[in-house]
């Protein structure tokens, strides 16, 4: 999620926890705490798709977390006798405000490595977009309103309250989408496909879904209270260059990071042609911003290359209004290609024109 969310959220944890104790002062250093883990950006990985798949890593790991705050509350028991806390209350403090980052992370589709240095795959459920008002607004008021007046706990614990509901919330939404999209797939024979249902910008109410099957990829769009059954758009995924990509390291390690959502092309670059990998899993159609040259072909043959990142097609502020439109208009029939224009849609759309 974004900064601000993060510490509106240490922010409420930390008042909750030591907030009788400490006052405002609990509030401001679990919003201190809050953003913490993300100071990861600040590490050059030393290429571009190191950057993108090592950040919400070590910073973000529950287990490395954990013994992080059991040393800052063993600190804080030993340096602030004054303030009579015990230290399953300084334990209780730190946990909680650093453990809840990574795990309100993992309800984004970007992933998280909770378990690093484990070498699982990251931790997506994939039900909330990276930035949402409905989630922030809560949390924000009720830090807002205890820095202003004073602390007032019952005004944390609504704010929290709500917030972890809208949470529970966005779950439920995806669960429908999800069973929605069954019968659909099912009658093009996509049923066992790896599939990825996430909400569009800024809401819960309009749902996109990404299915990937050898050598396309399909995308629908799902409003909550739509009473018509999804319409798939298949779009090329460059797999007959999967093999090179994957005979990378840095290939590899996309794969690992994104799953099977990646699409492949080659561009030709004046008199270099380079083999760029997309994650799919971020943007839209026409819009993927995470774009990476992994290699180039020289005599012939692919060489791998120093990675770094591709710029995407600007977003366009107009798609976006009217993408949001789509989430507040149900049945609105409109398809993924209808928002960002991308380059190629494979086939025939059987789309209704926009």
């Amino acid at each position: 999620m974004d900064s601000l969310t993060q510490a509106c959220l240490g922010a409420t944890i930390g008042g909750v926890v030591l907030g009788r104790r400490l006052g405002r002062k609990a509030v401001l250093a679990g919003a201190v705490l809050g953003t913490l883990p993300d100071l990861d950006v600040v590490i050059d990985y030393g290429d571009a798709v190191a950057d993108y798949t090592y950040h919400r890593g070590f910073s973000h790991s529950l287990l490395v977390l954990a013994a992080l705050s059991a040393l800052l509350a063993a600190l804080s028991a030993r340096l602030a006798p004054a303030w009579d806390i015990p230290l399953r209350h300084w334990a209780a403090f730190y946990a909680a405000c650093l453990l809840t980052h990574p795990l309100l992370d993992a309800f984004t589709t970007y992933g998280t490595q909770l378990w690093w240095p484990l070498p699982a795959p990251p931790v997506s459920w994939a039900s909330i977009f990276i930035i949402d008002p409905l989630y922030t607004l809560p949390l924000l008021i009720s830090v807002l309103y205890v820095l202003a007046r004073g602390l007032r706990p019952r005004a944390l614990h609504w704010g929290l309250a709500l917030s972890t509901l809208y949470l529970a919330f966005s779950l439920g939404a995806k669960l429908v989408i999800d069973q929605r999209m069954a019968p659909v797939l099912a009658t093009r024979g996509l049923q066992e496909a790896p599939r990825l249902v996430q909400p569009t910008p800024f809401n819960t109410l309009l749902w996109r879904i990404t299915v990937v099957e050898g050598d396309h990829y399909y995308e629908a769009l799902s409003g909550l209270f739509d009473s018509l059954p999804p319409t798939l758009e298949r779009f090329p995924r460059g797999s007959e260059h999967a093999d090179t990509a994957l005979a990378l390291p840095s290939g590899r390690r996309l794969q690992w990071f994104a799953g099977p959502f990646l699409r492949y092309r080659v561009e030709q670059d004046n008199d270099t042609a380079w083999l760029i990998a997309t994650d799919l899993r971020l943007g839209f159609p026409g819009f993927h911003p995470f774009n990476f040259r992994l290699a180039q072909r020289e005599d012939g043959k692919w060489q791998p290359v120093t990675t770094r990142e591709v710029p995407g097609r600007p977003a366009d502020t107009a798609a976006l209004m009217k993408l949001l439109n789509r989430a507040i208009t149900p049945d609105m029939s409109l398809c993924p290609s209808a928002f960002f224009q991308p380059e190629k849609v494979a086939g025939p759309s059987t789309c209704p024109p926009s």
